[in-house]
């Protein structure tokens, strides 16, 4: 028998969506701060392309991915907010909506895993 997946990949998330909020964090801490560049990590889909987890495989033909790479990068100056005089690039409504679709991913994350390890416990309670 294979082992389970999910809850590997679901800890990735789980580990990316932590890396996401604490540079989040720093922008929102830094939104003051002179010549402060505003940072982000790489797309949670870059870290699915080149993750260890190998996703099980019935076909030869099926997809397969790489080592897990997630890296905080700096984010390019939107048009709204630019580069405010004092050089800083942070747009605090943006970081603002980045932390409400990080809560929302873990949530979501973490209500599938719940729901999933239900599942697995009905079928050995059997």
């Amino acid at each position: 028998m294979q082992p389970i997946q999910l809850f590997e990949l679901a800890s990735k998330q789980a580990e990316w969506l932590s890396v996401r909020q604490s540079v989040v964090a720093g922008n929102i801490a830094n939104a003051n701060t002179p010549g402060f560049k505003a940072k982000d990590v790489t797309p949670f889909q870059s870290v699915l392309e080149t993750t260890g987890i190998r996703m099980a495989a019935t076909q030869p033909g099926h997809f397969t991915e790489t080592e897990m790479a997630s890296r905080v990068i700096e984010t390019k100056p939107t048009e709204e907010i630019g580069v405010q005089e004092s050089g800083n690039t942070v747009g605090l409504a943006e970081e603002l909506m980045k932390e409400g679709q990080v809560k929302r991913e873990f949530e979501l994350n973490a209500g599938l895993v719940k729901a999933f390890h239900r599942m697995m416990l009905m079928t050995v309670r059997r």
